[in-house]
């Protein structure tokens, strides 16, 4: 032991005099560490009752917002991305959601898919990041039938979610799966009825795809809640267990930093702009007067998050980061 103490203190000692004449220093001691310059896998949980609800990221695209929003003043939506410290074209998330009730897996959107380039088409990675297979889940509920919620039900020519039956709002089959009506739709997004077939048309064949109508119960604890204006057949998907509530908007909102403030303001990706808002606002209102959890494809990940009345109108406030699955 006494000769181990010895040469450490004398390797220590010849340390210190090699650093003191410059031939040794700490960054020669040791090669610099390359940057590993990837986020960690995009998934959280929030605990609802007793459902365990895990957000799931897509990826993230840019939006010129300045060019998408509409009825906004003219330099408006620049001054409030950049009170939030943002750039435009604004980086912006693609979210799903899946809900475990104990009985049944169900995911809420399905991505983007291959549609869109390599920034989004990660759901399916980190939902198998998050401890799930997508032979796994029962059912895929659809918020509308644009192509970043529904380009990923299939992949390789074949179903995504082979064991799934999918479910979307009978007014948006009806439209977007309707060739007749692709040649008068706007030029922004007319790109989602060769989308749409091309995606739903396996779940066709095989029989799963099943449409409803209005306000509709899914499953025990899952309802569709009708909310036009983006499409026609847009809804939320209300989720309750034991007393707490989740509202998932789809795409209600896709500028925080502008929509929350002025529920007025649309987007040209709206059907029928002036029915986005008027669903916009009531669904702001209802929120903040009744405190429940709400979260949104557009929203930042993980999107869940409280609406808190301000002014004459709406703050959005983030889920408070937690290692503890919280349940409120």
């Amino acid at each position: 032991m006494a000769i181990q103490s010895f040469f450490i203190r004398t390797a220590l000692a010849s340390t210190v005099a090699f650093a003191a004449i410059g031939l040794l220093s700490p960054a020669d001691s040791f090669a610099a560490a390359p940057q590993v310059r990837t986020q960690a896998p995009g998934f959280y949980r929030l605990m609802l009752g007793s459902f365990e609800i895990t957000a799931l990221n897509d990826g993230t695209a840019d939006f010129p917002m300045e060019k998408l929003l509409l009825d906004a003043k003219l330099g408006e939506v620049e001054k409030a991305f950049a009170r939030s410290f943002l750039k435009l074209p604004v980086e912006t998330s693609v979210n799903q959601f899946l809900i475990n009730t104990t009985t049944k897996l169900v995911l809420v959107d399905a991505g983007a898919g291959d549609l869109y380039g390599p920034t989004l088409g990660h759901m399916l990675a980190n939902l198998r990041a998050a401890g799930y297979e997508p032979e796994e889940v029962d059912a895929v509920l659809i918020t509308h039938l644009h192509g970043d919620h529904i380009g990923g039900l299939s992949r390789d020519g074949k179903m995504t979610f082979p064991n799934a039956t999918v479910y979307v709002d009978q007014k948006d089959v009806s439209y977007w799966l309707n060739e007749s009506n692709e040649a008068g739709a706007p030029e922004a997004v007319r790109g989602n009825f060769h989308a749409d077939r091309a995606a739903m048309g396996f779940y066709l064949a095989a029989n799963r795809l099943k449409p409803f109508t209005g306000d509709t119960v899914i499953f025990p604890g899952i309802k569709a809640v009708e909310s036009p204006g983006h499409t026609p057949g847009h809804v939320f998907y209300q989720i309750e267990s034991e007393g707490q509530k989740l509202m998932l908007w789809g795409d209600l909102v896709h500028a925080a930093a502008v929509q929350f403030a002025d529920p007025a303001v649309a987007i040209q990706w709206d059907s029928d702009p002036k029915q986005a808002a008027l669903t916009r606002e009531k669904a702001f209102a209802d929120a903040a007067q009744n405190g429940y959890w709400i979260a949104g494809a557009h929203l930042p990940f993980p999107s869940f998050g409280h609406v808190r009345a301000e002014g004459e109108g709406y703050v959005y406030v983030p889920i408070n980061y937690t290692m503890n699955r919280p349940s409120n």
